[in-house]
């Protein structure tokens, strides 16, 4: 074992492990491991019954075990005798396919194979609300454009503080944090870094937030749109393809108006290619819906795309171009599963370079009041239930990401559109029940 956790434990006065999985929903699961069995688990893996988590299996399936990777190993800032583990899914001697973070190794010894090392950034929002989760925490943030309000932000110091602390002890490299678009709604930018250390260190985040915030007696909430009037969570992904050695920018070229290369713009060919069957990843609740193409908010914009177009420093497009060698990819929302967002990525940009998809000119109108002028962008779906049909119909994307994982992924949430959709709404009795 190149990393012996039961001695990094003693080293740093670790107590306990949490060996931790994300299901296919993208809830965080784990075990509370104390330090004198986690050599046993770093051999064996900590045992769970897959039923019992948002994963396709039955109850009569076999023990299902989270083989802990000690290079994610996070000793929790605010509680250093913990250790946070990211595992992989193991059942009867066999990786689980359908599950998140392999189905993301998966995609990652793909791009390897070819001699590609993807790095990726997230920008994280969240809103901050009281405890029951109905209003905001801050009743004095109420300004028509609250962005960047730094009496807000500054209201909100303590807990903004303490999670940028934790980045800064974490070596995240965190470099802003602001107040967002919408009232009560903060974003933390740190460094981009390879896309499995990305993934990991998104989960951690929505974690270490979530404490935080608990313990300062409010509530943090990634919800793609928890106030129809305001904007919502957004989770943009920068995205760039580098050699092996991680030195050389593949996505760069100076000879090129937005400062992309030949590989670049076939990758990006392959997002807009199956960007309307991602939305089901990207977007995967019932809620997101409210946030894509949803109507002018307070501030003045929504800020989330309303179509599959590409732009460069222009912020109403799907991706726009913000530097030279990468672009971001504005379409995921808080909800997105860390794991298989990436994947996805990754899986759909590969089948770009494999088939050399071209992703047409860039628009650089304004989306949001010339997106008409624009009439051979393809829509984004309007509900989970379309992007879930999409998906299903993707061969392609299916056979990349991995049969397993989307057929399973697709079956549960099918069952959950279908809980949605058996809910009966105060908005159907008030319009319907005198018809």
């Amino acid at each position: 074992m190149a990393k012996d956790l039961a001695q990094i434990a003693k080293t740093k006065g670790i107590k306990y492990f949490l060996v931790s999985f994300v299901d296919l929903f993208g809830v965080l699961r784990a075990k509370l491991v104390p330090a004198r069995a986690i050599k046993g688990m770093q051999k064996d893996g900590a045992g769970f019954a897959g039923f019992a988590a948002w994963l396709d299996m039955t109850p009569a399936d076999s023990d299902m075990f989270g083989v802990p990777d000690p290079d994610s190993l996070i000793q929790l800032p605010w509680n250093p005798e913990i250790g946070w583990l990211a595992s992989d899914l193991w059942m009867d001697g066999k990786e689980v396919e359908a599950s998140p973070r392999v189905a993301l190794k998966r995609q990652i010894a793909k791009a390897e194979k070819k001699g590609y090392r993807v790095k990726t950034g997230v920008e994280c929002e969240y809103f901050l609300v009281n405890q029951e989760g109905s209003e905001l925490s801050d009743p004095y943030d109420t300004q028509t454009k609250p962005c960047y309000d730094q009496q807000a932000l500054m209201r909100r110091y303590p807990v903004v503080k303490e999670i940028c602390d934790c980045m800064l002890e974490l070596g995240w490299g965190p470099y802003q944090n602001d107040h967002e678009d919408a009232n009560g709604q903060f974003e933390m930018n740190w460094d981009y870094n390879d896309v499995l250390l990305t993934a990991d260190r998104h989960v951690f985040f929505k974690y270490m937030t979530k404490t935080i915030a608990e313990n300062h007696g409010m509530r943090a909430t990634f919800m793609p749109k928890p106030f129809s009037n305001l904007t919502g969570n957004g989770c943009h992904s920068h995205i760039s393809i580098w050699d092996r050695t991680g030195k050389k920018n593949l996505f760069l070229s100076k000879n090129d108006e937005l400062g992309l290369s030949k590989l670049a713009y076939q990758f990006l060919g392959g997002i807009m290619q199956h960007a309307v069957s991602m939305c089901a990843i990207f977007n995967p609740t019932v809620n997101s819906y409210k946030r894509i193409d949803a109507p002018r908010t307070t501030s003045g914009a929504t800020w989330s795309p309303t179509a599959v177009t590409y732009s460069g420093n222009n912020r109403t497009h799907m991706i726009r171009v913000p530097d030279d060698g990468r672009f971001e990819l504005r379409l995921l929302d808080g909800a997105t599963n860390p794991y298989l967002a990436q994947a996805a990525i990754i899986a759909s940009g590969l089948d770009g370079i494999n088939n050399k998809r071209d992703p047409g000119d860039p628009s650089f109108v304004n989306m949001y009041e010339e997106g008409d002028k624009v009439r051979s962008a393809k829509l984004l779906p309007s509900t989970l239930l379309d992007a879930l049909r999409l998906l299903e119909k993707n061969k392609i994307l299916k056979e990349e990401l991995g049969a397993e994982v989307v057929d399973s992924y697709i079956k549960l949430k099918m069952m959950e559109w279908r809980d949605y959709t058996s809910h009966l709404s105060n908005w159907e009795r008030q319009t319907t029940l005198d018809c």
